[in-house]
């Protein structure tokens, strides 16, 4: 059973879960999802991404592929998103009222974070440090600006949603 030549590392299920449980969280937020729902939203979307990202998974180049995996929203709605909502019947106008208009999502080998806001700081929802991954889903700590080649001052913002 050695995963760690040849190939990806087993599987990519601790990035989707991270993925899977934040976009949940902004569902859930907003309180007009039941958990009913939100169980079968988050099965969806778990399938739709593992299904995405199969042969766009790179664990010895972490980067590579990053745009492909990328889950966007900026005045249009990312379609895996959209197709898992469609599962419990959230319409394409319901899920503008219930996500922010502004939202990008990466989902890396061994690292997920986001973005609220073109503006806004990058936080990193799961980081997994060598062979023992750590979550630091909701315990989000915010990269270094400057790393990004920004220039304007920071702004922080914790995950604010607007109607």
């Amino acid at each position: 059973q050695s995963e760690r030549r040849g190939g990806p590392r087993a599987d990519m299920v601790p990035e989707i879960a991270a993925a899977v449980g934040f976009v949940s969280s902004l569902l859930r937020t907003r309180g007009c999802v039941s958990e009913q729902q939100l169980q079968v939203f988050s099965g969806a979307l778990r399938e739709a991404l593992a299904e995405h990202y199969k042969h766009h998974w790179f664990p010895e180049k972490p980067f590579k592929g990053s745009g492909y995996r990328c889950i966007r929203i900026n005045h249009k709605m990312d379609p895996i998103i959209s197709k898992a909502a469609s599962q419990i019947g959230l319409s394409l106008l319901q899920l503008y009222q219930l996500l922010p208009s502004e939202l990008t999502l990466w989902v890396d080998p061994y690292e997920v974070s986001y973005r609220i806001g073109e503006d806004g700081s990058i936080c990193v929802l799961y980081e997994a440090t060598g062979t023992k991954p750590v979550s630091s889903y909701g315990m989000l700590t915010c990269k270094n600006q400057m790393t990004f080649g920004r220039t304007s001052p920071s702004k922080n913002y914790i995950m604010t949603v607007s109607s």
